[in-house]
């Protein structure tokens, strides 16, 4: 997806939707004298109080990186930019901003790095890591058993699966992918989301019901036009996004948590960047950087108590 057209998305969440005006405000009140930030989206906006800048280099963490990579001071980490309150581009169209941008950077100040970001569509990082084009990659990657095998993740958040629908549905909780059977279910391509769903579907033919319909989107604002269309009667995607967009959309809600999964930077399997960087995520748990991002992204429920390395997928 373009810059332009990620920009067009959000903004038809934000702007279109609800009336709203400019996205980013570079407003430093956004953040209190403590260094609190405001709730997600505030007034309509995406946040930008700045919740990084004052971290410091830890030498006990940057003392765990190989030695090639303190020489060299830089890392390249691929970005997948959608709709907060992962990643976003600001009103410029330009600059990137989200929580999954925050706590890179801040783990990268920790380690005592220079990230040079590169945006890449969320579908395509994980298999460029494993040829080397990405040092890490961020795009808020669920923590499964199947991605474990092959990459390598360190947790910083716990998100997981969920949906939305129109207020006039009558879709109740959903406990049962088998409850989604006749429905057509909007997500996004190349995730969780969609493996889930295609997995579950025989569910529906093995209770004598017809079978859900799929429909997977790589432009974001297509997904929700999609839903407030009709064309979809449900969508499922991260927890934290669902919450975030819903709350920006006249006529839509939050249905439920389906699913909890940890959320980690993305690494080649056998990295040896891994140890420093769950160093950097503990460290700016004790230092209130990690409180202070997720207070400023809205997050807060989505804490974690320790960063960890690959862990089993939550059951």
């Amino acid at each position: 997806m373009s810059r332009s057209r990620n920009y067009a998305a959000f903004a038809l969440i934000t702007a279109a939707a609800l009336g709203l005006t400019a996205c980013g405000s570079g407003d430093p009140a956004d953040v209190g004298a403590a260094g609190n930030a405001a709730p997600a989206g505030q007034k309509g906006k995406v946040p930008t109080a700045d919740v990084v800048s004052a971290v410091r280099k830890d030498e006990a963490a940057a003392a765990l990186l190989p030695e090639s990579v303190r020489k060299a001071g830089t890392l390249t980490v691929a970005t997948s930019v959608g709709t907060p309150p992962g990643a976003t581009y600001l009103e410029d169209g330009k600059t990137v901003a989200g929580q999954d941008v925050d706590f890179a950077d801040a783990a990268a100040r920790v380690l005592g790095l220079r990230l040079k970001r590169e945006v890449a569509s969320f579908e395509v990082i994980l298999p460029a890591l494993d040829s080397g084009k990405y040092d890490l990659g961020t795009g808020n990657f669920g923590v499964t058993d199947e991605r474990r095998r092959t990459i390598d993740f360190v947790t910083y958040i716990n998100d997981g699966q969920g949906f939305a629908v129109r207020k006039d549905s009558r879709l109740g909780n959903v406990t049962d992918l088998a409850q989604l059977c006749g429905l057509n279910v909007a997500t996004s391509a190349g995730t969780t989301f969609e493996a889930t769903l295609e997995k579950n579907k025989p569910k529906c033919g093995a209770a004598g019901k017809k079978p859900y319909a799929v429909q997977t989107y790589s432009d974001q604002g297509a997904l929700w036009i999609s839903l407030r269309q009709g064309r979809s009667d449900v969508v499922m995607s991260t927890i934290n996004g669902l919450r975030y967009a819903v709350d920006r959309q006249e006529g839509l809600k939050f249905l439920n948590e389906f699913h909890r999964l940890d959320v980690g930077f993305a690494f080649k399997k056998g990295t040896p960047l891994a140890p420093a960087f769950q160093a950097a995520v503990n460290k700016l748990k004790k230092d209130g950087t990690y409180d202070r991002i997720l207070a400023k992204w809205g997050t807060t429920e989505s804490g974690i108590e320790r960063s960890e390395i690959s862990p089993p997928e939550h059951t």
